[in-house]
């Protein structure tokens, strides 16, 4: 069996150049991780057999490869147990896929943990009827739609699919024209303010967008009215042109109008309850954004 550098950490572009720096041949170098300067390296015999066949098809997976995958000798076995006509393995309706054969089965994001968060809330309150600013329709909104509670979405792009309870409401939220004041009971907006203004959905470039959208939003709820708000927290900056990330502080100074019942935080697959307003002030970054989760009454 041939003798082979595995690296298989996320410096490799560093180890990349530092191979080219000292002459080190690379003719041996095989790197799991894919960088912008790396490449598959072909020419390794038996390389299937040296990394195992985890390792292996993560390794095709980095790098594009579809030759030589487990699919060839799954498809083989198939083939040999198969009994039914219609049920035969066709070359022209192959379709193979192997980034799923050692993937965790699913993930629970940020996204999962704030639209679960916001949905009990919602649901419990017992409100009939809700509104909403730009959340997940296949997440948060579809289970309010699924608890029977209509649901109006508001947003600056025509959303053309339809489904039982969901109205689409084509407005600028930073103005809320449509919408009298005190005339709103239950409000959301789930990590979409933060991008108001930067024109990454096509929107006008206002530095002040997200701000004007606060004020509208305490204006148009009624007294006693709910609103459950969701934005990245930390370190305060503009991420040009993705969002916005917000001292938590920020968000509650905004909404003086109304009275913070709840400060949350959902990072690293878990949510934070009831936490200090200034524990994430000075996070930069720790791979996942922390999503802050506000729950204020009016």
């Amino acid at each position: 069996m041939a003798d082979v550098i595995i690296v298989a950490n996320r410096f490799s572009d560093e180890i990349y150049q530092l191979c080219i720096q000292e002459n080190i041949g690379l003719e041996k170098m095989v790197f799991m991780v894919r960088g912008s300067l790396t490449t598959a390296n072909n020419q390794i015999e038996n390389l299937k057999e040296i990394l195992g066949e985890r390792n292996y098809t993560d390794y095709q997976i980095q790098y594009g490869i579809k030759e030589n995958t487990f699919v060839d000798t799954d498809a083989e076995k198939y083939r040999k147990l198969n009994t039914r006509k219609n049920f035969e393995i066709q070359k022209a309706f192959m379709w193979p896929i192997i980034y799923e054969k050692y993937a965790k089965n699913g993930t629970m994001g940020n996204y999962f943990l704030q639209d679960l968060w916001a949905a009990r809330k919602v649901i419990q309150s017992g409100v009939q009827e809700h509104y909403d600013i730009g959340s997940s329709v296949d997440g948060f909104i579809a289970h309010l739609l699924a608890a029977g509670i209509q649901v109006n979405v508001i947003d600056i792009r025509p959303f053309s699919a339809q489904a039982d309870n969901l109205r689409i409401i084509v407005d600028d939220a930073t103005e809320l024209r449509q919408f009298e004041d005190d005339s709103i009971s239950s409000m959301s907006a789930l990590c979409s303010l933060e991008h108001f203004g930067l024109g990454r959905y096509g929107d006008p470039i206002d530095p002040e967008a997200c701000f004007k959208c606060f004020d509208n939003i305490q204006k148009k709820m009624k007294k006693e009215g709910k609103l459950y708000l969701s934005v990245p927290i930390g370190k305060e900056r503009v991420e040009f042109n993705a969002h916005r990330i917000f001292y938590a502080k920020t968000i509650v100074d905004c909404f003086k109008g109304l009275k913070l019942e709840e400060f949350s935080c959902a990072a690293e697959g878990r949510i934070e309850t009831n936490i200090d307003i200034h524990k994430y002030d000075m996070d930069l970054h720790n791979g996942e954004y922390r999503y802050g989760l506000f729950y204020f009454t009016k």
